[in-house]
């Protein structure tokens, strides 16, 4: 069964399974956006393996409540302000990637770096 968010103010607020025939009766109906749970960074992924497929990518992501849509796609909050949107992925973006040598990290927004734990 299909998955709709339900939009207000450009925020994701309820998400629920349902026919495209319930959602064309409700008096909101194109506040209702279809979003798929097998959709993520832009890129459909196999149910079951969650490697990507030839399925047909939706919104981007899967919307969840608090995300945001901005007509094109579904979107966690903005976790910084010096964090950018990658257009196709929808995923935030730090201004410096994170070190990957196995160590635990956290984001310092004032000095615009990663701080080790």
């Amino acid at each position: 069964m299909p998955y709709y968010a339900h939009i207000t103010n450009g925020v994701v607020d309820n998400v629920i399974a349902a026919d495209y025939d319930f959602i064309t009766t409700l008096p909101d109906s194109d506040s209702w956006i279809p979003t798929s749970y097998n959709t993520t960074g832009g890129v459909h992924v196999d149910p079951i393996t969650r490697q990507p497929d030839e399925g047909r990518a939706v919104g981007k992501n899967f919307a969840g409540t608090g995300c945001i849509w901005d007509g094109i796609g579904f979107t966690s909050p903005r976790p910084y302000m010096s964090w950018a949107l990658d257009p196709s992925t929808y995923f935030w973006i730090p201004p410096t990637p994170m070190p990957d040598d196995g160590k635990n990290y956290l984001w310092d927004e004032p000095s615009l770096a990663w701080i080790l734990q």
